[in-house]
């Protein structure tokens, strides 16, 4: 890889976040009025944005099968559990997701925007990247959450 191609990799991490997205994070977060929420990253506009928002009675396979098989997408998971203790309890998982299927400028852009765009979400307990299902299945975040 030559230099002048690293350096435009390092400049994009420059990308913006928009406030719809911050906004429809927290209303999953404090509202609990989205089960998840998909970002994209918009190119053109070198902007992080909302593609897809999960109803609170959607299931974790309705968020799996809602990434595409192909292409990176960020996304938050609002994962409600019972404790051993018999308690109710929430953790909102983080997922990089970036299939090995996916066009390397979209991985590189991805991974170069993480970091900023992921402190752009207070409150966020866990974090998986994941580049198959399997990486990232309930059980996967089951096992996180406890």
């Amino acid at each position: 890889m030559n230099f002048r191609g690293a350096s435009r990799a390092n400049a994009s991490s420059g990308m913006g976040v928009a406030d719809h997205s911050k906004n429809t994070f927290m209303e999953l977060q404090r509202k609990k009025v989205h089960r998840y929420v998909i970002f994209k990253i918009e190119e053109k506009k070198m902007e992080v944005v909302v593609e897809k928002t999960g109803e609170p009675a959607e299931s974790y396979e309705d968020f799996a099968a809602s990434l595409p098989d192909n292409d990176c997408r960020y996304a938050v998971y609002d994962f409600d559990f019972v404790t051993s203790e018999n308690c109710q309890k929430s953790k909102i998982f983080f997922i990089a997701w970036s299939p090995s299927t996916s066009r390397i400028r979209a991985k590189v852009l991805y991974a170069t925007s993480k970091e900023r765009f992921r402190r752009e979400l207070n409150g966020i307990h866990y974090d998986i990247q994941a580049t198959d299902p399997t990486e990232m299945d309930l059980e996967v975040i089951r096992d996180r959450a406890n």
